[in-house]
């Protein structure tokens, strides 16, 4: 599906990256880093001064500029994407903002049937800035991998249906529980929506796509299983053919991670509260997973707990180190760059 020249094809397939997500050999364990494109680096609020979030995912020169920061900065071994999870929404037809300090908001949330005819599928020119940002970003990463990325159909309806970030997911398992067709009929419209902007994406050039599901956690195994593994199923089994690997990640899912690696992963990313090891027992190439908050300690605690990462990720078929969640705004970006060379340095021994 990739339609971009055949040599950097070889080049970036030969990435420590991909290969790690394919669990073949590797010179060194990659790194890079959820959120990585903005959040922490100055250069980034910077070039962001006056300019909304839904805004600048909607200007490929300005996507291009961020997707690359990090890049420069910090040497990691892939770049992901400067975009937001509810970029396809909006595109779909869906009135929202993102809000500075709250998140997407929804001015008219999904809460009966008729509530779905807004939801209208997405071509390549609703999302034409997202298709140029990643062919202008292909061209000047070279080597460099690009990773494109969705939100899965859940962690998407949850925002739907909820208004805006929620802790409790009240509205959310109300429909799925009690409204059971209209919850699958919405969770469909979502798997197609993101599928198209999955694809649009590996057709433009990125070399592999993470789906968030964010706020699956939120779940049992058994309602998982039943309420939303077979729509997250449709999304990465659509991408089977794609050439590219497929990255899963949910946040607090650690009794979920056999079931979303079923769900078509091919790589399985944790957070921080279940060690790797344990996780590969229950999946194949993992990611992770060091604790956001650590970065906030002295660099020997740092340190040691990269290290530790490493170790445990060592017990699966291949391992991409990251973060257990995103980048925190506070974050130092010199530890940032500190913390990656050492990943290379150590896994290179």
């Amino acid at each position: 599906m990739r339609e971009w020249h055949d040599g950097a094809v070889t080049l970036v397939e030969e990435s420590a990256f991909v290969r790690a997500c394919r669990g073949l050999d590797v010179p060194h364990t990659p790194v890079w880093f959820m959120r990585q494109a903005g959040r922490s680096l100055p250069e980034y609020r910077k070039i962001r001064e006056g300019i909304g979030m839904l805004e600048s995912c909607r200007r490929p020169d300005l996507v291009t500029e961020i997707t690359l920061q990090p890049v420069r900065r910090h040497q990691v071994d892939a770049a992901v994407l400067y975009s937001d999870i509810v970029v396809p929404l909006a595109a779909a037809g869906i009135d929202l903002d993102i809000v500075p300090g709250t998140g997407p908001v929804v001015a008219e949330p999904v809460r009966a049937e008729a509530d779905l005819a807004r939801l209208r599928p997405i071509t390549v020119e609703d999302v034409s800035y997202v298709d140029a940002a990643v062919r202008m970003l292909v061209g000047e990463l070279g080597a460099t991998p690009l990773i494109g990325f969705a939100g899965a159909p859940f962690t998407l309806a949850s925002y739907l249906i909820e208004g805006g970030p929620s802790r409790t997911y009240l509205k959310t398992k109300a429909m799925m529980y009690g409204a059971p067709e209209l919850w699958h009929a919405l969770l469909d419209r979502l798997a197609d929506i993101t599928l198209a902007f999955l694809k649009i994406q590996v057709a433009a050039g990125v070399s592999a796509v993470q789906l968030f599901d964010s706020w699956a956690g939120a779940l049992s195994e058994a309602d998982y299983r039943h309420y939303v593994m077979p729509h997250s199923a449709k999304v990465l089994g659509g991408m089977a053919d794609a050439g590219v690997p497929r990255i899963h990640f949910g946040v607090g899912t650690g009794v979920l991670l056999g079931a979303m690696g079923e769900a078509g992963a091919d790589v399985v990313g944790v957070d921080w509260r279940t060690p790797l090891d344990e996780a590969a027992k229950k999946v194949g190439v993992v990611q992770g997973n060091l604790d956001p908050a650590v970065l906030f300690a002295d660099w020997a605690v740092v340190a040691r707990e990269a290290r530790r990462v490493l170790d445990q990720g060592r017990a699966a078929p291949g391992h991409v180190f990251n973060l257990g969640h995103g980048v925190l705004p506070e974050t130092d970006p010199e530890v940032l760059t500190r913390l990656v060379a050492l990943v290379h340095e150590e896994s290179a021994r």
